[in-house]
């Protein structure tokens, strides 16, 4: 998985209750919702209402290294940012890092954008793919 030089964005999470497992430290599936969640919030930051109401992204593909554990009550870091376009299909970079600055888990996921009236596949548009690429928030 390739190094972010820089995250175009980034929000920060808590260790719940919920979110700890026998283990007594955050369950691996928390980390995974983290990282769907990094792009959610990505796109509705960045997108117009416009472009959320003709679009949709779905994820299509998780690929997700667990590093290190996160005990209840730490705060993280969870970064993200673009990687290749191919067609509907961007990738998307994710790094959680704890307080200390060490990543606790690291993700490439595929995400794909659909119509959101017809939910078929949509080409991304290289206009829209070029000002969300560069853009940090």
């Amino acid at each position: 998985m390739s190094e972010a030089p820089v995250a175009q964005f980034w929000f920060a999470a808590t260790a719940l209750p919920e979110h700890i497992d026998e283990l007594g430290h955050v369950n691996n599936k928390v980390y995974v919702a983290w990282a769907e969640e990094a792009g959610v919030r990505h796109w509705r930051a960045f997108a117009t209402p416009a472009e959320q109401a003709q679009y949709v992204w779905v994820a299509a593909r998780f690929e997700m290294d667990f590093l290190r554990e996160t005990k209840l009550g730490e705060t993280l870091r969870v970064e993200t940012w673009l990687g290749e376009l191919r067609g509907a299909r961007f990738d998307r970079h994710v790094r959680i890092l704890g307080a200390d600055g060490k990543e606790r888990a690291r993700a490439k996921t595929t995400w794909a954008l659909l119509d959101a009236v017809k939910r078929r596949p949509a080409r991304v548009p290289i206009e829209l793919a070029e000002r969300f690429a560069r853009t940090v928030c």
